[in-house]
C-alpha cells in the first residue's frame, strides 16, 4: 500500500488528554508580564520548546478583514510585547488603519496558550536601529531584499536582489537600517493564560487592564 492508497487521517478522531494539575488564581503573578515571564522561562528552559518566542499575530484591515501570520517576539516588558517587520507588509498596513492586534503563543507540548489583546504602536528609530544591529548580517540584507507581502515574479528575482546587496555590503561592512523596516510594541489590554485540563475543562485566567493602571483577574469558562 502506498501513501496515496492510505486511509485519510480523520481530524475528528485526533485528541490528547491534558493534565490534571491546573492554574489557580492564587498562583498568578501580580501583573500579566510577570506571569508571562514565568511561563516563557518554563517553555524555553524547562520544556525546551522550539522557538518559544514564536507567536501568531492577528490583525484586521480597515474593513475588518482579518489575517494571521507567525512572527518572533523580540522583547517584552511592562510596556508591551515587541516584534519587527517591514512597514510595507500587510500586517503593518493593517495596523496603520486599525492598531488593535491579537498575539497568540501556542505552546502545545505544554498544553498552554497565552493570548494577548492590545494596541500596537511603532517603536522609535533608535530602538529599531539598536535591534537591527544585533541581527545576523544575512538577516540585515534580507530586510532590504524582501518587499514583504508584495507579489514578485519568481524566487530568482529575490535571490538576485539579495546577491546584489551581499556584493554591496560584504560581511563585516555595516548595513544601513532600512527606512521601511522597524518594530511594533503591543501594549496589552487583556492577557489570557490558558492551561489545558482533563475532560476539556481547561483553566482560563485573564488579566484585564483597569483605568488606574492596575489589573483585574477573571476566570473564563472553558
Amino acid at each position: 500500500m502506498t501513501d496515496r492508497d492510505a486511509v485519510p487521517l480523520d481530524p475528528a478522531a485526533m485528541r490528547k488528554h491534558y493534565r490534571a494539575e491546573g492554574l489557580a488564581e492564587n498562583d498568578l503573578a501580580a501583573t500579566p508580564v510577570e506571569q508571562f515571564a514565568r511561563w516563557f522561562k518554563q517553555a524555553a528552559s524547562e520544556a525546551h520548546l522550539f522557538e518559544p518566542n514564536a507567536m501568531i499575530v492577528s490583525t484586521a484591515d480597515a474593513d475588518g478583514r482579518p489575517s494571521s501570520r507567525t512572527v518572533l517576539l523580540k522583547q517584552f516588558d511592562e510596556q508591551g510585547f515587541v516584534f519587527y517587520t517591514n512597514y510595507d507588509s500587510r500586517k503593518a498596513r493593517d495596523l496603520a488603519d486599525n492598531p488593535y492586534v491579537s498575539l497568540l503563543f501556542p505552546w502545545h507540548p505544554m498544553a498552554r496558550q497565552v493570548i494577548v489583546s492590545g494596541v500596537a504602536r511603532r517603536t522609535g528609530r533608535d530602538e529599531t536601529a539598536a535591534y537591527f544591529r544585533t541581527r545576523p548580517h544575512g538577516s540585515q540584507l534580507g530586510a532590504w531584499a524582501s518587499t514583504q507581502s508584495a507579489v514578485i515574479p519568481s524566487r530568482a528575482e529575490l535571490d538576485a536582489s539579495y546577491a546584489e546587496l551581499a556584493a554591496r555590503y560584504p560581511e563585516g561592512e555595516q548595513v544601513p537600517v532600512p527606512p521601511h523596516w522597524g518594530g511594533f510594541r503591543v501594549a496589552p489590554r487583556t492577557v489570557e493564560f490558558w492551561q489545558g485540563r482533563e475532560n476539556r475543562l481547561h483553566d482560563r485566567l485573564r488579566y484585564v487592564a483597569e483605568q488606574d493602571g492596575s489589573w483585574r483577574v477573571e476566570r473564563l469558562s472553558p
